[in-house]
């Protein structure tokens, strides 16, 4: 398969989206070449802003140009979009519930030689907790660039995660996002396995090395994490009576958190959760710290071995 780094087609899509949209604008924390905006900033110099290091001062800008009728695009790490400007994002975005679209690149471990400092595995969690964000993070190159223009046309806030590592383009251009949807892409019936931006395709490894060995598992990607899908959540425990969640994030506070609360409330259902531990991360390639930490086909599938027994 292709390989394509998520923040790639973000760029790409920015810059497509800004051709049809003159309503939007982008901006940046001096990073625009690693968050790809730069691209948008090549086609329409006069919609891009470069705020400096000055990411709290970036999503207040933000916030303002929203209110003129303008949908920005707001970009840096994730670290510093969910992290350093935390109660920008809350105060400035959340309460008021503006239409600004955060756009966090090279979040989880595989941010690689950066380091712990830099590997946000916290995101999904800080963003689930503010009122009326919608959190999503894509899978491959497809998904990603029809969930900007799906992004553009929501009003409200959302935060969205795209990785630094090239992953596995599976979805065709037929495909067709949908915000709070979650997507059945193979079914079974002895687990389901529910997974994450780039951990989808992994997901997708495991279930098909899983196959030859008798054992049918169902791979549901969850972009959407908040709304999240509660239908194909139950249908799931309904049918295979255990899941497996799987995400580059804490298994705190992320997809497997609320996949579980979803369970818990509804029909409580056994789940493992694959993701990072309560610890941070370490400077590496990006592909030994995935195996390092788990993330990859190899642990999804002892793990779901087992979790069956």
């Amino acid at each position: 398969m292709e390989k394509i780094a998520t923040r790639d087609s973000y760029g790409k899509a920015l810059a497509e989206l800004g051709k049809r949209a003159a309503n939007v604008v982008v901006l940046d924390a001096d990073l625009a070449g690693a968050t790809k905006t730069g691209i948008f900033k090549k086609e329409f110099p006069d919609r891009f802003f470069d705020c400096g290091i000055q990411e709290c001062n970036l999503i207040g800008v933000a916030a303002g140009l929203s209110t003129m009728g303008l949908v920005p695009f707001a970009s840096t790490f994730a670290m510093f979009a969910a992290g350093r400007a935390f109660e920008q994002v809350r105060n400035t975005i959340g309460y008021p519930h503006l239409n600004v679209k955060i756009c966090a690149t090279h979040g989880g471990i595989s941010v690689g030689e950066d380091g712990a400092s830099h590997q946000c595995c916290e995101d999904f969690g800080l963003m689930r907790t503010i009122p009326g964000m919608t959190v999503l993070s894509p899978s491959d190159d497809v998904e990603a660039r029809k969930m900007i223009a799906a992004a553009y046309e929501f009003v409200g806030p959302v935060y969205i995660r795209f990785g630094r590592a090239a992953t596995p383009v599976y979805h065709d251009e037929n495909f067709k996002f949908e915000i709070g949807k979650g997507e059945l892409l193979r079914d079974g019936s002895d687990i389901a396995i529910i997974a994450t931006g780039i951990m989808v395709p992994e997901a997708l490894a495991a279930a098909d090395a899983l196959a030859e060995e008798k054992i049918s598992a169902r791979v549901i990607n969850m972009a959407t994490l908040k709304p999240i899908d509660e239908k194909i959540i139950l249908d799931a425990a309904k049918d295979c009576k255990k899941i497996v969640t799987v995400e580059e994030h804490s298994i705190i506070g992320g997809l497997g958190e609320a996949v579980c609360a979803v369970l818990a409330e509804n029909c409580p259902t056994p789940v493992k959760r694959i993701g990072v531990n309560d610890e941070f991360g370490h400077s590496g390639p990006a592909a030994a710290l995935m195996k390092d930490f788990g993330l990859c086909s190899e642990n999804i599938i002892a793990k779901v071995k087992e979790f069956l027994g």
